[in-house]
C-alpha cells in the first residue's frame, strides 16, 4: 500500500497555506495551484480575475504513516478563518474562499464531521462556511509561487500576514513541526 497520499486545501492565499504545511512533520511536498473552477490550465491572472471559479489551492503530499488526514484538517481549520465567505483578512474574492477537497466518501465524512464538531462546540463566533468539494483537477501555479514565503520573507505581505500565521501555527502545533 502506498503510504504517500495527497490532500487539497484552499484557505485563502496559497503562499500562506504552503508556508504552514511545509513546516508540518510528515508532509513531503506542498505545491501551490488552482482547483475548483471551470477554466482549463488557468494562470494566476485568470484566477485573480474572479471569473474562473478556481480557488488558490495547495496540494499537500504527505506520508500517511507519519500524519493522517484528520491532523491535516486540524491544521487547516486552526490556521485560517473558515467563517468568512470569499475572504481571508484583506484578501477578497472567490479565489480566496475556504475549501477542503475530498477524494473519496471516507474523506468527505471526516471533513463533514470535523466541521459539525467545530460548529457544535462554537469554536468560532460564526458558523464555518468552508466548502466540501469533490476533487477533480489541480493545476500547478506558476513556478514563482513555489516556496514564495521562504524566498520573499522581507516582502511586506510576507512579514505582515504570513509570518504571524506561521508563529501561531508553531505555537499551536509545536509537537507536529518537522525537524528538517
Amino acid at each position: 500500500m502506498n503510504k504517500n497520499k495527497h490532500a487539497y486545501f484552499s484557505g485563502g492565499c496559497f503562499w500562506c497555506t504552503e508556508a504552514i504545511y511545509k513546516r508540518l512533520n510528515g508532509v513531503i511536498e506542498v505545491l501551490p495551484g488552482y482547483s475548483g473552477g471551470d477554466l482549463i490550465n488557468p494562470s494566476y491572472k485568470d484566477v485573480c480575475s474572479g471569473l474562473t471559479n478556481h480557488a488558490e489551492t495547495v496540494k499537500v503530499i504527505y506520508d500517511s504513516q507519519i500524519i493522517d488526514f484528520q491532523s491535516l484538517l486540524d491544521v487547516f481549520f486552526k490556521t485560517h478563518d473558515p467563517t468568512t465567505l470569499n475572504r481571508q483578512g484583506n484578501d477578497l474574492g472567490t479565489h480566496y474562499r475556504s475549501i477542503v477537497f475530498y477524494s473519496d466518501e471516507k474523506q468527505k465524512e471526516i471533513i463533514q464531521n470535523h466541521i459539525n464538531k467545530l460548529n457544535k462546540q462554537e469554536i468560532y463566533p460564526d458558523r464555518v462556511v468552508t466548502q466540501i468539494v469533490k476533487f477533480d483537477v489541480f493545476y500547478k501555479a506558476e513556478n514563482y509561487h513555489e516556496n514564495y514565503y521562504e524566498l520573499n520573507k522581507n516582502q511586506p505581505y510576507c512579514d505582515l500576514v504570513i509570518t504571524p500565521k506561521i508563529r501561531k501555527f508553531e505555537k499551536t502545533f509545536a509537537n507536529k513541526i518537522s525537524k528538517d
